[in-house]
């Protein structure tokens, strides 16, 4: 009798298992959409974090996909001159370790 007990929380940890890593995004992939948005890696000058919102400053604000950023997830966005205010929440330390760690040490 224990076996079977036994067996059934293995199978529902195994179906958990599987749920949360679908559920996951791929962060990577979300990041280079939204470096793409912004007018690619040779757009982007510097990027500056405040908790939940991310300061761009980019070389051509022309460039920049508002609308697709927005539905990326982003729940707003202010231009200031060539600067974007983006507030991303959680995902904004995650969009700044990935552009200094792949995109501004690469132009160095």
């Amino acid at each position: 009798m224990a076996y079977q007990y036994i067996i059934i929380v293995v199978v529902l940890f195994i179906v958990a298992l599987a749920i949360v890593r679908l559920n996951k995004k791929d962060v990577r992939i979300e990041m280079n959409k939204l470096v793409s948005f912004l007018g690619g890696k040779d757009n982007i000058i510097n990027v500056e974090v405040n908790k939940s919102r991310c300061k761009v400053d980019l070389k051509d604000i022309s460039l920049v996909n508002k609308e697709a950023i927005q539905k990326l997830g982003a729940k707003g966005i202010v231009e200031i001159d060539n600067q974007l205010k983006i507030i991303l929440g959680s995902e904004a330390r995650t969009l700044k370790k990935y552009i200094d760690d792949y995109i501004l040490d690469n132009k160095k």
